[in-house]
């Protein structure tokens, strides 16, 4: 399980899935794997009439969703985010990392009619970055790190409340009542686990409660989907009412399954998409608006508002990152790919000719930013080895 659990793990196994279901796409095969993921696994009775990838991309992500509100709570309670000091420099990159993206994408499509694609360009895949970070930047101080965990998780949650509130179609209100009294009843259960709760100091088993949990969880699940609002804000809500103790170990249980199942899953039937027939020049607006959105966008966006949020720490007598390492991070932060994916896949969701391109220019703007980002990266951590080795050797002196 620690392997599943390495962040280089996750990232390398989350880009070959990606690669292979680009790959197999375009073979003789690929038109049969796209109608496989076609088809619809229907549940009559209980109102679920979901294609195998939306089981996957609003079930199984789910899961995905849920971890990356337990980090977020986390990081709000007793994390790096837990205070306005600690907060305000990621916040503010985190800020520009959304704004100038999708500004970028509006510019380049300006007039087209897709302007609705504007979310794209604006995410950050959380274990992609961190795991180019880790293969390619030993010797970066932990500092830099932090700063990418707390931008890349503000910017999750800049992503799951655009994902709440411009692609939720015709609300049912009885199902957001539904959805809300499980989660509550969710999180009231989670806290008889607590290390201190009744329920554990009188010795009593656990399980029982696990599957209470399981029940209500696939409930609210239920209920969210059901209510227009897209499913994946079920493990949102999920992670954010769990009490923190029992959402730790639930995230250390569940985060091999998600780096190796979930994700990768996700990202191969994501990538499925046969490569347009046409030149260049036939390539819809919506694909360069991504193209150049995710690594230019959130390069300028990171390294303008982090850099302002820097010298005003600076100003403050507060520690704070130089320049060369914000445009690291910005670098980082144009990996898109998972969250990406799924913006794009909601975004252009009547537009399958677009939503094909829009996945397509999401996969090379990732890809073009895994590569600036692994230069970028390599040098830093260079330049930090021989640093440090002077260090030590004045010390010796």
């Amino acid at each position: 399980m620690k392997i599943i659990r390495s962040e280089r793990y996750a990232a390398g196994l989350l880009l070959a899935a990606a690669a292979l279901g680009l790959i197999l796409a375009n073979t003789p095969i690929g038109p049969a794997l796209i109608t496989a993921l076609g088809t619809h696994i229907d549940m009559p009775l209980l109102g679920l009439d979901l294609s195998t990838k939306h089981w996957i991309s609003d079930g199984l992500l789910a899961i995905f969703f849920f971890l990356v509100a337990v980090e977020l709570k986390r990081e709000l309670v007793i994390g790096d985010l837990n205070s306005f000091s600690k907060a305000a420099l990621p916040a503010m990159a985190a800020f520009g990392g959304v704004l100038i993206p999708a500004g970028v994408y509006l510019l380049i499509t300006a007039g087209s009619g897709l302007s609705s694609g504007w979310p794209v360009p604006t995410a950050t895949d959380i274990a992609f970055a961190l795991g180019v970070l880790a293969v390619f930047g030993r010797g970066i101080p932990t500092r830099v790190r932090v700063f990418l965990l707390a931008l890349a998780v503000l910017d999750d949650l800049v992503a799951i409340l655009i994902i709440a509130f411009f692609f939720t179609q015709d609300a049912q209100l009885q199902y957001i009542g539904y959805a809300a009294i499980t989660a509550t009843v969710f999180g009231l259960v989670s806290r008889m686990l607590k290390p201190r709760s009744a329920w554990v100091l009188s010795r009593r088993a656990a399980w029982p409660l696990v599957i209470v949990l399981v029940i209500l969880g696939v409930l609210t699940w239920y209920f969210t989907l059901r209510s227009g609002v897209h499913a994946t804000i079920a493990g949102v809500i999920l992670g954010l009412v769990m009490a923190r103790v029992p959402a730790g170990r639930a995230h250390h249980i569940l985060e091999p399954y998600s780096n190796g199942i979930v994700l990768p899953l996700f990202a191969f039937t994501a990538a499925m998409v046969a490569i347009p027939q046409v030149s260049v020049g036939q390539l819809s607006p919506a694909f360069w608006g991504i193209l150049v959105a995710l690594p230019v966008g959130k390069l300028l966006g990171i390294t303008a508002a982090g850099g302002l949020g820097s010298l005003i720490a600076r100003r403050r007598d507060r520690p704070a990152l130089n320049l060369p390492d914000i445009m690291m991070v910005a670098c980082l932060g144009g990996i898109g790919f998972t969250v990406s994916l799924l913006m794009s896949e909601l975004a252009f969701a009547r537009q399958p000719e677009v939503a094909d391109e829009g996945t397509l220019a999401v996969l090379l703007g990732s890809g073009i930013s895994i590569v600036a980002a692994a230069i970028f990266v390599s040098v830093r951590a260079k330049h930090y080895r021989r640093t440090a080795h002077h260090h030590e050797a004045v010390a010796a002196e």
